[in-house]
């Protein structure tokens, strides 16, 4: 999205789809991207069992304060005005990617970043924006018929690891991650995953579970993650 056009875009009256909608409409479009080659002897990390979010936990619950993890208990921080992302970082697996706007494509389904590109994320328009009050999603790749992409190593992360959103006014949303865990496309519980939680919310998605050469991957890795703070 170039700078005009972004102007353009903030300036309009931003129309929210409805959350049922969007749960349906973005599994689809994540259903569309899969890209598994199936070439590499170990493929990408799986969420641990410690990883998944509580029992009970507050990610269902509005107005809840950030569940224990390293270093933080505290509540969510206050929430952002809206600014559209620059790039992503998430130090514990080494990601520093650019971002880019998508949205729903001719088909109804959510664009996804070029498959070619094996180091770009990109930001759904249909939700909130990183930081703002609401849930943000952010998707990329896992792999390509190239090797390992932007996302390869999102299974990996552990409760109380950051990940870090460079925005175009110049502030940087830090969340920090509070479950992670991986879903089968054919039973996403959308209202869970992507359902306001009264905090400044973010998920970050990519392809997991398992992997058939005829159906690509049968499931979502879903990263939960809450505003911890803003620079």
């Amino acid at each position: 999205m170039s700078a005009s056009e972004l102007a353009e875009w903030e300036e309009r009256p931003r129309r929210r789809a409805p959350w049922g909608v969007i749960a349906l409409v973005l599994l689809t479009g994540l259903a569309l991207i899969r890209n598994g080659s199936g070439e590499f002897d170990v493929g990408p990390p799986q969420p641990a069992a410690a990883a998944a979010l509580d029992t009970g936990a507050p990610a269902t619950a509005p107005d809840a304060a950030l569940p224990a993890g390293p270093g933080s208990t505290a509540p969510a921080a206050a929430a952002l005005a809206f600014s559209a992302p620059d790039r992503v970082r998430i130090p514990a697996i080494r990601v520093d990617a650019p971002v880019t706007a998508v949205g729903l494509d001719a088909d109804g389904a959510v664009g996804a970043p070029p498959p070619e590109d094996t180091n770009l994320a990109g930001w759904f328009t249909g939700a909130v924006s990183p930081g703002e009050q609401g849930t943000a999603v952010v998707v990329g790749h896992v792999d390509n018929q190239r090797g390992p992409a932007v996302f390869y190593g999102l299974g990996a992360l552990k409760k109380g690891d950051r990940v870090e959103v460079d925005r175009q006014d110049g502030r940087t949303a830090v969340f920090e991650i509070y479950g992670v865990e991986v879903f089968e496309k054919s039973k996403f519980p959308g209202d869970r995953v992507y359902g306001s939680k009264g905090t400044p919310e973010l998920r970050v998605i990519t392809c997991g579970g398992g992997f058939t050469k005829q159906n690509g991957y049968d499931g979502n890795v879903v990263v939960f993650a809450r505003l911890a703070t803003a620079g």
